[in-house]
């Protein structure tokens, strides 16, 4: 008898999972594949991860909710710790939910201001562009966010978008046309047209409710640590799976996430979580320093997002060969938001190395020469960011150089030099962006109302020259 009942014992373990006396050893393996399945989960999670945190810093650090608008009233400052903001426009945000049924984003005309706007799902991805290079055209417009699967009516006088989520943003950029108070008031003025309300009020919409975050601590920057997971349970249990990421459904359940069910990871669990997190961290960064494709050969700006995730996020992922996850999800450490026409109301170029192809050092001293003939209808801006966190650098009074900024000064023929360092070359404060000398940086390009010289090539952004 003794043989059975021990072969039981086996057959229990095995069905258990377990070994008798190797206990141990399934319980490395057991860390190994948590670890590996959190490092792809955080990289496939980036966009959904990176909009939550978002959401979560205007719910719990702004007097907005959901549906709501949150806006600065001024050009962002460091206190702004969102991913690679624009300090040079004034940031209107609704994070849209659309559970209880349609919303309505309203957009005014073009006339006194404009809008550079985009709209997008849970995951970034863009259902539409607002504004003068959106799909009102600058006439102004009704953009109306319909729910997954909804089969309701879509009354005339809208811009329809089905949403395979319910819930994402809408990022609506008021633009300036200087720094001056007066153009900042006006600029802000004119976001405060926009309105949001439910499509079943469109006959009396209430008041959209405004919450001024500017000089709030808003802090939105990824964290590689067991509490991404938090934020990315948050949205599995919120979101629809979508047939694309069904995939991951297993994936997900071994570190606990599973829609319907509480998220509770033991200490074995967190553990595993941090360290993939960490892990994915240093993969994502690796992929970064590495290069995207550069705009110019033998120049080391490059667009800020890849052409592959461009393309597939362009055309909600239609192509069933192409589904770039890895990229999308280097993508979304580095800033916020999907653009569906990229290359009109604006573009971006990013730098993280110098001319001889060293990293940026925030105790070195750089100059860019930016060309005369800048290709722009709006104005040109370069950004220093935190190249730890790509957000502003905390604690710097200022963080960039604009065509429209005050005092920036002009050389004979039209170009203007741009100096990064800890202090400003003498008689240069105009044309200086602070750096911080205990860390490293990378800069951001912007192009507002970019034209062909830029896309044709005629017109190239050089690569930035370390002085000392």
């Amino acid at each position: 008898m003794g043989r059975p009942l021990l072969s039981l014992v086996f057959l229990a373990a095995f069905l258990a999972g377990t070994s008798p006396g190797r206990g141990q050893s399934h319980d490395g393996d057991a860390r190994r594949m948590a670890e590996r399945r959190a490092v792809e989960a955080v990289i496939w999670g980036m966009p959904a991860v990176n909009a939550d945190l978002m959401l979560q810093a205007m719910l719990t650090k702004t007097a907005a909710k959901q549906n709501d608008i949150v806006f600065w009233s001024r050009p962002a400052d460091w206190k702004n710790q969102t991913l690679t903001p624009n300090p040079d426009s004034i940031y209107f945000m609704s994070f849209w939910n659309v559970k209880d049924g349609p919303i309505v984003i309203e957009v005014p005309p073009a006339i006194g201001g404009s809008i550079a706007g985009n709209i997008v799902n849970a995951w970034q991805m863009p259902l539409e562009d607002a504004g003068p290079e959106g799909a009102d055209v600058g006439k102004g417009g009704k953009y109306l966010i319909l729910p997954p699967d909804y089969q309701g009516p879509v009354p005339d006088g809208y811009f329809a978008l089905p949403s395979d989520t319910f819930t994402g943003f809408a990022l609506l950029r008021s633009n300036l046309k200087s720094h001056a108070e007066a153009d900042i008031a006006k600029s802000v003025a004119y976001g405060k047209q926009i309105q949001v309300y439910p499509l079943a009020k469109a006959g009396n919409p209430p008041p959209t409710h405004f919450a001024d975050a500017s000089g709030t601590l808003f802090d939105a920057t990824i964290r590689y640590d067991a509490s991404f997971f938090r934020n990315l349970d948050r949205v599995v249990q919120t979101e629809p799976w979508l047939a694309r990421d069904r995939a991951m459904i297993d994936q997900l359940r071994t570190l606990g996430i599973e829609k319907g069910k509480a998220y509770a990871p033991d200490a074995a669990t967190e553990a595993a979580l941090n360290a993939g997190a960490r892990e994915a961290q240093a993969w994502l960064s690796a992929q970064y320093d590495a290069g995207f494709p550069v705009m110019n050969e033998g120049i080391s700006w490059f667009p800020a997002a890849r052409a592959d995730v461009v393309k597939a996020v362009q055309n909600g992922y239609a192509d069933p060969d192409l589904y770039p996850v890895d990229a999308r999800g280097v993508t979304y450490t580095l800033g916020f938001t999907g653009i569906k026409r990229i290359g009109t109301a604006q573009f971006y170029l990013m730098a993280n190395k110098d001319k001889d192809g060293n990293a940026f050092d925030g105790a070195a001293t750089y100059r860019l020469t930016v060309p005369p003939h800048a290709p722009v209808k709006q104005y040109w801006s370069v950004t220093v960011y935190d190249r730890a966190t790509h957000a502003l650098v905390r604690d710097l009074d200022r963080a960039s150089v604009a065509s429209i900024g005050k005092g920036v000064a002009t050389n004979a023929d039209g170009s203007v030099d741009i100096y990064f360092g800890p202090k400003a070359p003498e008689g240069k404060e105009a044309n200086w962006v602070p750096t911080d000398p205990k860390g490293a940086f990378e800069l951001l390009f912007r192009l507002y109302g970019p034209e062909k010289p830029l896309f044709d090539k005629s017109w190239k952004l050089p690569d930035v020259v370390k002085l000392k």
